[in-house]
């Protein structure tokens, strides 16, 4: 029996307006919600002050889940509506602090709550988690994801396709790792190394949330377990420049403004997604596991929507999916790495990871 049948989507932003766009088309019954007038969609959508709790909790009552694809000092607020008013709640957050007030909201709790449910964290944990099956023992655990633009341009190599405020977020905040077996906190943006993907050079640095909760999951299983976010060569020491050396990271707000006007969205992006997994195997051989691929912009519906896009929402659609079907819990705390890599694959919204693979033309809704 579907536990799910109608869903709220909250903003209509780069990828809100593809969540409540891939939701609608899997069948069922969605409403958007933005501050903004929006037009051209199948769905109704409400123009509506999203700081206005008392009307989003009225609406709330009427709907069985609600998507938050707000930013992320919002979702405390949406994620206690959710528990007020019995809707199960899902969002895209990479925010700590955020996701451990959910995460006490959870307990006990009938209703799901699925908070990191985007690509990092979020698809890149269950990548991980399904790396790790077939090791008795496992001496690292990498994790690494990369929105960038397809052809960069200037010394930052970058564009902010993804929310400014969420990437200097993570640029701030400390980082949880495991390091040889001992879980701690690390600066953001240190432990520099170079990778290459299909040719392509790249850096990778150590940012905050990506790992949402592997590292209390992994803890005396796992040696060594980090996550870093990709940039192109010299990225990082430009913004450790402007955060520390300019001491810019006192005003997070203003720096956003100057960095999302001098490196606005492109529509030719890419995200790199670099998994590896070492250590024993069942067959005592000392082995590693990757998974690495670029995912570049995608046809949906006859709309080309941009690869942080696609990625990120039909990460949070496979897994509504999933606990529609029973695949996930129907009640609690859902863990991204707790989730099924093969049967994520096997949703309407998940299998877009693999069509791309083949170089599809998608149409939600059709599976073959």
């Amino acid at each position: 029996m579907n536990k799910i049948k109608n869903i709220m989507v909250l903003g209509l932003g780069k990828v809100g307006s593809l969540v409540a766009t891939l939701l609608h088309e899997t069948g069922y019954d969605v409403i958007g919600i933005d501050n903004r007038k929006r037009k051209g969609f199948e769905f109704p959508i409400l123009n509506e002050d999203l700081s206005s709790l008392d009307k989003l909790a009225k609406l709330m009552q009427k709907y069985d889940a609600v998507v938050s694809c707000l930013p992320f000092f919002l979702n405390k607020d949406i994620a206690k509506l959710a528990n007020d008013t019995k809707t199960h709640y899902f969002d895209l957050t990479e925010d700590v602090a955020t996701t451990k007030y959910i995460r006490e909201l959870a307990q006990n709790s009938d209703i799901v709550f699925a908070p990191q449910c985007g690509l990092a964290p979020g698809f890149i944990g269950i990548v991980g988690a399904h790396l790790t099956n077939g090791f008795k023992s496992i001496r690292h655990i990498r994790l690494r994801v990369g929105a960038l633009p397809h052809h960069p341009t200037g010394l930052l190599g970058y564009s902010f396709n993804w929310s400014p405020a969420g990437v200097i977020n993570e640029y701030l905040n400390d980082c949880e790792v495991i390091e040889n077996g001992e879980r701690k906190m690390v600066s953001p943006l240190e432990w520099k190394e170079k990778l290459f993907i299909n040719g392509q050079e790249l850096e990778a640095v150590t940012t905050s949330g990506g790992l949402g909760t592997m590292c209390e999951t992994f803890l005396g299983r796992a040696d060594n377990l980090d996550y870093k976010s990709i940039r192109y060569p010299g990225h990082t020491k430009l913004m450790n420049f402007l955060l520390h050396e300019l001491h810019m990271r006192d005003n997070p707000k203003n720096l956003a403004d100057i960095l999302v006007k001098a490196k606005p969205p492109v529509s030719e992006d890419i995200v790199y997604i670099h998994a590896s997994v070492e250590g024993e195997n069942k067959n005592n051989v000392f082995a590693r596991e990757e998974f690495i691929h670029g995912y570049l912009p995608m046809y949906i519906n006859g709309h080309e929507w941009r690869a942080i896009s696609w990625t990120t929402a039909a990460s949070v659609c496979a897994v509504i999916e999933m606990v529609d079907s029973g695949d996930l819990p129907n009640a609690g705390f859902i863990k991204q790495e707790n989730i099924n890599f093969d049967k994520f694959l096997n949703t309407k919204n998940g299998a877009l990871y693999a069509k791309q693979e083949r170089k599809e033309y998608i149409t939600i809704g059709d599976k073959n």
